[in-house]
């Protein structure tokens, strides 16, 4: 009887400890799923932040730079971000979003019934759902945005089924009936983390305008330079009131700008180039102006450029090399157009890469216990390469130990582990997978020097 009692006291131990295994797993697998953030955003009809990105929102803050990121935690309404701060899903960076009146924001026309709606995603997820939120019919658009403005029963629910949705996905849905200003929330919830995506989308819904702009007029082109070039036009007018401009090369857009603004500053054009521009304008309606006149012009060209830099001088080894990096340094090459980069080269192979003017460059990726000798170039915006640097010559330390890295094995901190010529550290204990390589995983993994 006493040797059964033993034998039940240690079988439950070991299920305890096995318990506690299978626990730490699960807790390092979702620590690791929340680094893989997916992004999204509902291009059409156009959302409050997106508009802000291409302009026809203004004082918006940082979300002009990433639209794509308004992630808060899931569970609208019984959870998800505090009342107030909804459309900006909570975070502090975007809290411009939250503004709320009846004129803050530039919206959209929408005509209650069969409406579709267009997700653009940055980083695809496993997806939950897709759910769309409308405010009640007597909500105060001058009022925070708060649950209790909003209809807390969606009117549209697309299940995810757990899948990746493709880069563009578009869906069908059936707006109830509104009139005027109304806030449409479209939370897409994510299936293996604890966060949703908040997207809030102004829209103005009333009788239908199908009545376009009048064409700019007077376009010209000013201030042409190798890659720049300046427009002007004459305003549009509309029959309730112009949106913005579109610039159109051919067929495609390539700037918008606000209805208060008459000029384009164009960058990012292509050096020795003809192009043939037109404007147009739009309304909320998302009726579309004729083009108006168009204007041809042609940027400047590179001029032609054949003399390399001179050749970077006075390379050497800053430091004690490690076992996979060593520091370079050297003094900087010169050129009548400027100094684009140089090129860091083991023999006739190169190893590195510099942008810019900077003199130092800390070369890693190499191999314990080996013997390097390097040289560098220096190159001009033409391509135009430099001869060599004077030749250093050094050996690497030799490697901690470190075993490869294999999936399904279990993990502790302080662990090291080598993967595609490196070393990494582990950081947090885990049993790892096929994916979690540690050039992947930060969270798991730390590279060593």
């Amino acid at each position: 009887m006493m040797f059964q009692t033993r034998l039940d006291s240690r079988f439950i131990q070991r299920l305890m400890l096995i318990g506690g295994g299978f626990l730490l797993v699960f807790a390092c697998m979702f620590a690791f799923s929340k680094t893989l953030s997916a992004h999204g955003y509902i291009n059409d009809p156009a959302s409050r932040a997106i508009q802000c990105k291409n302009g026809l929102n203004t004082n918006c803050g940082p979300i002009v730079y990433e639209p794509q990121s308004l992630e808060g935690p899931k569970g609208f309404p019984a959870a998800g971000p505090p009342d107030g701060k909804i459309a900006s899903a909570g975070l502090a960076g975007f809290a411009p979003l939250d503004q709320q009146s009846a004129t803050r924001w530039n919206k959209v026309s929408m005509k209650s019934g069969t409406n579709n709606f267009t997700w653009i995603f940055t980083a695809r997820h496993a997806t939950t759902s897709y759910r769309y939120f409308i405010t009640k019919p007597d909500w105060n658009p001058n009022a925070p945005l708060t649950r209790a403005q909003f209809d807390l029963t969606p009117f549209c629910t697309i299940n995810g089924n757990g899948q990746q949705p493709p880069a563009t996905l578009t869906q069908t849905c059936n707006v109830p009936q509104r009139d005027g200003y109304h806030v449409i929330l479209g939370v897409w919830d994510i299936a293996d983390t604890q966060n949703a995506w908040y997207i809030v989308i102004d829209a103005q819904f009333g009788p239908g305008d199908n009545i376009a702009p009048t064409a700019p007029t007077n376009l010209a082109v000013s201030n042409v330079g190798t890659t720049t070039a300046t427009l002007t036009w004459g305003a549009s007018t509309d029959n309730i009131a112009v949106t913005g401009y579109e610039v159109y090369n051919g067929v495609n857009v390539i700037a918008t700008v606000p209805a208060n603004q008459t000029s384009a500053n164009l960058t990012n054009l292509l050096a020795g180039t003809t192009y043939n521009l037109a404007v147009k304008a739009f309304d909320a309606s998302g009726n579309r102006s004729p083009l108006s006149n168009s204007v041809q012009f042609t940027t400047t060209k590179l001029p032609v450029d054949v003399t390399p830099p001179t050749n970077p001088t006075g390379l050497h080894v800053m430091g004690t090399p490690t076992s996979t990096s060593v520091t370079l340094m050297w003094n900087a090459s010169t050129d009548d157009s400027g100094i684009a980069g140089y090129r860091i080269y083991n023999g006739n192979t190169v190893i590195a890469t510099v942008t810019g003017t900077a003199t130092e460059k800390v070369v890693t990726g190499l191999s314990p216990n080996t013997q390097y000798t390097f040289t560098v170039r220096a190159y001009d915006p033409a391509n135009n390469e430099s001869g060599n640097s004077n030749a250093v010559t050094v050996s690497t330390a030799d490697g901690p130990s470190a075993t490869p890295w294999a999936p399904n094995t279990a993990y502790a901190v302080n662990a090291l582990v080598s993967y595609n010529g490196k070393v990494y550290k582990c950081i947090q204990n885990h049993t790892s997978l096929p994916g979690w390589e540690p050039g992947n995983v930060p969270a798991l993994w730390q590279l060593q020097p």
